[in-house]
């Protein structure tokens, strides 16, 4: 890590800045707060069943190139991979089926500090978006189109359970992208410059037209994605 680049003038300048558009918006939004879709709510009640099968599938994707919860966690062909990707596999088919749907949360909950024991804390950090979709699960329950509610053990997610779920997805998202931004670009400005050498097409700002070498697309991008 080079925290010097995450702490030079420009890159201060541009992170205080996207906190600033952050408050903006927030401070916009007391006024605006949004308008309702009608169409966009009915579907509300197939939420966790969306959410249930875009963590299934995903994680079921990632086992099957070898790896954990990302590509940064190689899992070895010993006990301890073997253990971890049984963990992540039953997760994964108990999210899908939305059968003991929160038992499947609880196991994903879990596979996060199991992966820090074999991989180290940065690389589960980075996918702490999982913990976000994992208490969704957990407070919402399965939702429609599950064994679970098939079965009548489970019902729709009240409001105040699907408002706290979204918060925590919200919250945990967000923490992903700003740690992903430090370890990729902001504190490992190498990294980034070294990836694209080899992709110099991914400099979208050379690609308008813009006069961005990539330190200072790398500069900027890090800070996009903390807005975001």
């Amino acid at each position: 890590m080079d925290w010097s680049f995450a702490t030079q003038a420009t890159t201060l300048a541009l992170l205080v800045a996207a906190v600033l558009v952050t408050v903006l918006v927030r401070l916009l939004a007391r006024v605006r707060p949004g308008v309702d879709a009608p169409f966009l709510a009915r579907m509300a009640p197939f939420m966790p069943f969306a959410v249930r099968l875009h963590v299934g599938v995903s994680l079921i994707g990632l086992l099957s190139l070898g790896v954990y919860l990302s590509p940064a966690m190689d899992l070895e062909a010993n006990v301890p991979g073997f253990a971890l990707g049984a963990t992540v596999a039953v997760a994964a088919v108990l999210l899908i089926a939305g059968w003991h749907t929160r038992a499947g949360a609880v196991l994903l909950l879990a596979a996060g500090p199991l992966g820090m024991l074999e991989f180290g804390v940065s690389p589960v950090l980075q996918r702490i978006d999982l913990l976000g979709l994992a208490v969704f699960v957990l407070l919402t329950g399965p939702g429609r189109w599950s064994a679970d509610h098939e079965a009548g053990r489970a019902t729709d997610p009240t409001a105040e359970h699907a408002a706290r779920a979204v918060w925590a997805l919200k919250l945990a998202a967000g923490l992903a992208l700003i740690f992903v931004a430090f370890v990729e670009k902001l504190a490992d400005p190498d990294l980034a410059r070294a990836f694209l050498a080899h992709h110099p097409d991914l400099n979208v700002a050379q690609a308008i037209g813009l006069p961005l070498g990539d330190t200072e697309f790398t500069r900027l991008a890090g800070a996009i994605e903390v807005l975001f």
